[in-house]
């Protein structure tokens, strides 16, 4: 009677005996290659979703597969611990953050062993330990030392809901990222880390990122912001003083008919106490001071301003011209000032036009070239005109000339400028690394000295959600001695961002009980960079850019070796239901732990992997996992019925060349071998290793009656079985382990070696596909016979022709014939 597929005490089972084995401890003593797999690790919001599950999915068969393949894998796990959700239940629930933490971990933890991650839990960190963000401190100190941290007024982002301040990178759009509530600007004391001083590095060191989503390097591009120009100063008599802009355009200075300042830059403080300003003026400057702080996106503001009344000296022509205010020019890029030149900025021209401005042509388009439409701005290259002794030039073959000029009389310089500014990292809540700083009276700020850290945080501050810092109402922990002078002092009552804690945790995983310095060197260089990185993309800017200017920081400390912490980043694909993201305000949220109590983790991990390429969106459907269930009662069902041929001698290799049959099924074993190892080793194209796995499961079903019937066919079916446990193994790793056991072999899979294929009988036959488009050919492309229907239709999906054919119109079906055609129907 055949045994029943039983996933629970099997899963159970082999949970149990790799953690018995210490399957995935990684050594620094081990002789073999290492690899570095990771996956972002998790804030512990109380229970594990199906995001965690696709992105540690993918982790744990790339780590499983380096293991097979010879590799030293360094698979760890921490907790992201710290931050607001925790104070927010706190106060909802009358429960402290730490607890509310230290629960949802242990949960979360159990969650995770349940769906048969490996991970190498003697590395776990957890950044709300005092062990751990003590080296937060540490870390902030060494800045502080050399001038990386910092601490001035300025005007921050803050979310009212919140109640605290938040990174540019985190107030995007004018939103809160946390919780989209509209952003406004406070003016407050607030500590900075100067990412600026690393802005050149951090986009040149885009050229060493070859395996990165283009996508993601150009959203860091587009906000680290690189500009080259020029540096101007204008003169403004009346005052005395200069007004310093930057331009990428000197070539159109001969045409900047008025100079913009915006409502924030400096000189507006000055004309705002100006008794002599007229009244309308005033109260105009006053409200767009006003609205300049509150963040809204400058493209739908409609365009104001008004004229100051102050006039400046174009440095290049000696002309004056007028200064206005304007909302649509923006302090925090740039100078806060602009030379306005209408004819050939669209920008300047609807100012320009909406206030009878002057419009003066300096570049016409070159011969041949378009001439600028009715109601345009020209901002193209071309021939300058009224351009003084510049005049007839080629536009961008002046600029050279024109800015050694501007040098030479002390009133310009070529220059670059960034986008990126410093990262702001004071936080005013409690669930947060305490800064280590001291504010004394007669020292002023004063660093926390090293051997008195870590500075913990009180187990009794009273977390009302009420604005300002929590810390600041605890008297026993904000009072305290100056370690200069010994005199009374208070401390620093902000805490740190917890992307802080976030942009170096990488490294602690290396050497996690190391207790003189946040990482040993030792550990590090062996370790790093991380071989393999996996999140979600929208982290590309505000954690992968802070990621990256640590590991510089750390590398200029002495602490690591190399320039960048991911060389190969892959950005998955998040997982939706009905057609938006799983989410409990929308109602669509699948239960990972309902699913394994219906299906086994096994199920659930192999659905979540097979059903869509892992940088691309995963949509949950109940059918598909039901789908991945039957395929393994199938599998286990197969191998239980062929058990017989493990108890058998296996043949001479000569005899494994003869009888029917067997080289059909040892060509379908070599190729599948050779597909699933490439896909997964250089594609990471986890879904069409599946496919094949399971089309060759399909082939064994189809081929073992005829191969059991002699000696050789026997053993091509032992050879293509033990393959497809193997295969599969990363994938669907407990009932592999079962079956491998159950057909006699000593050694668990997950210590046994990846199968290697034969190249004679892994040789393709090629087939030309035809590719339609609504019946009309539109490309062709060659690819090895016999190749899965879902890899032909991602494969013809992917052509240039058919994309330029199907543009935005809906694909409703496709049709394959396998080696043949595919149909592709759109409308």
């Amino acid at each position: 009677m055949r045994e029943h597929y039983r996933f629970g005490p099997i899963e159970a089972k082999w949970q149990k005996a790799w953690e018995d084995l210490r399957a995935f401890q990684a050594r620094e003593d081990d002789p073999r290659p290492k690899f570095y797999c990771l996956e972002m690790y998790p804030y512990p919001s109380g229970r594990v979703h199906m995001g965690h599950v696709r992105n540690y999915s993918i982790g744990d068969v790339i780590t499983r597969f380096k293991m097979m393949r010879g590799f030293n894998v360094l698979h760890p796990i921490g907790w992201d611990a710290l931050g607001l959700p925790a104070e927010n239940a706190a106060i909802k629930h009358g429960i402290h953050p730490r607890d509310w933490t230290l629960n949802n971990i242990a949960h979360m933890r159990e969650q995770l062993k349940r769906l048969g991650f490996g991970y190498d839990w003697s590395r776990e960190v957890n950044t709300c330990l005092p062990e751990y963000y003590r080296w937060n401190q540490w870390l902030f100190l060494k800045m502080f030392e050399r001038g990386l941290a910092y601490r001035r007024k300025s005007w921050v982002n803050w979310c009212p809901q919140c109640r605290t301040v938040l990174a540019n990178e985190q107030a995007q759009g004018g939103e809160c990222w946390r919780c989209e509530t509209p952003v406004v600007q406070k003016q407050t004391e607030h500590w900075f880390l100067k990412i600026t001083d690393y802005a050149e590095e951090l986009l040149s060191g885009h050229g060493r990122l070859q395996e990165w989503p283009e996508h993601v390097l150009l959203m860091q591009k587009n906000w680290i912001g690189k500009s080259t120009g020029t540096r101007l100063v204008f003169p403004v008599p009346e005052w005395k003083t200069e007004i310093e802009v930057f331009t990428t355009r000197v070539d159109t200075i001969y045409g900047a008919t008025f100079l913009v300042l915006s409502p924030e830059h400096p000189l507006v403080e000055r004309l705002l106490s100006d008794p002599n300003v007229s009244p309308p003026l005033r109260e105009w400057a006053g409200r767009a001071v006003h609205e300049a702080h509150t963040r809204r996106d400058p493209a739908e503001i409609v365009k104001e301003g008004m004229d100051t009344g102050l006039k400046a000296v174009n440095p290049f022509s000696g002309e004056e011209i007028p200064v206005w205010l304007a909302n649509y020019v923006l302090m925090g890029y740039g100078t806060g000032a602009i030379m306005a030149v209408p004819a050939h900025d669209q920008r300047d021209h609807d100012f320009a036009v909406k206030y009878g401005l002057p419009i003066r042509t300096v570049i016409e388009p070159e011969e041949g070239g378009e001439d600028r439409p009715e109601g345009l701005a020209f901002e193209g290259q071309g021939r300058m005109v009224n351009s003084g002794p510049y005049s007839g030039r080629i536009s961008r073959e002046a600029v050279a000339e024109m800015n050694r000029y501007a040098e030479s009389k002390n009133f310009g310089r070529e220059s670059t400028i960034y986008r990126l500014r410093d990262w702001g990292i004071s936080r005013q809540r409690y669930w947060g690394t305490p800064i280590p700083i001291v504010h004394c009276p007669k020292c002023g700020i004063v660093g926390v000295p090293y051997d008195q850290l870590p500075v913990e945080l009180p187990r009794d501050a009273n977390l009302t959600g009420t604005e300002g810092s929590p810390l600041e109402r605890v008297e026993s922990f904000a009072r305290t001695t100056c370690p200069k002078c010994g005199g009374p002092a208070r401390r620093d009552t902000d805490t740190m961002d917890t992307f802080f804690d976030s942009s170096w945790y990488y490294f602690r995983y290396t050497s996690p009980k190391e207790d003189s310095l946040p990482v040993d060197r030792r550990a590090a260089e062996h370790w790093m960079p991380v071989d393999l990185y996996i999140g979600g993309v929208e982290h590309a800017i505000l954690h992968l850019i802070y990621a990256r200017f640590f590991t510089k920081v750390f590398r200029d400390l002495g602490l690591a070796g190399n320039d960048e912490p991911f060389p190969r980043y892959l950005a998955q694909g998040m997982v939706t239901k009905d057609g938006s993201a799983m989410s409990k305000s929308r109602g669509n949220v699948v239960d990972p732990d309902d699913t394994i109590a219906r299906h086994g983790a096994d199920a659930l991990r192999l659905f979540i992997l097979f059903a869509s390429p892992p940088d691309k969106e995963f949509a949950w459907n109940e059918d598909g996992i039901e789908g991945c269930s039957r395929f393994l009662h199938r599998l286990w069902n197969t191998v239980r019925d062929c058990r017989r041929i493990f108890d058998e001698a296996a043949p001479s290799g000569a005899d494994l060349q003869t009888g029917d049959g067997v080289s059909g099924l040892r060509r379908r074993t070599h190729r599948t071998i050779k597909r699933v190892t490439e896909d997964i080793e250089t594609r990471v194209h986890l879904n069409t290793a599946v496919s094949s796995i399971m089309e060759l499961v399909n082939h064994i079903r189809r081929a073992g009656e005829e191969a059991a019937a002699t000696d050789a066919g026997r053993e091509a079916l032992r050879e293509a079985l033990e393959s497809a446990l193997l295969l599969l193994a990363p994938f669907a790793p407990h009932i592999c382990e079962e079956l491998w056991e159950a057909t006699g072999h000593a050694t668990p899979l997950v210590r046994t070696p990846w199968p290697d294929y034969d190249p004679g009988w892994a040789s393709e036959e090629k087939a030309v596909i035809v590719v339609q488009v609504n019946g009309k050919l539109k490309d062709r492309f060659e690819i090895a016979s016999g190749t899965p229907e879902d890899v032909l239709r991602e494969q013809a999906l992917s052509r240039p022709k058919v994309r330029a054919a199907i543009g935005r119109a809906r694909v409703r079906k496709t049709v394959c014939i396998p080696d043949k055609l595919v149909n592709i129907v759109v409308g």
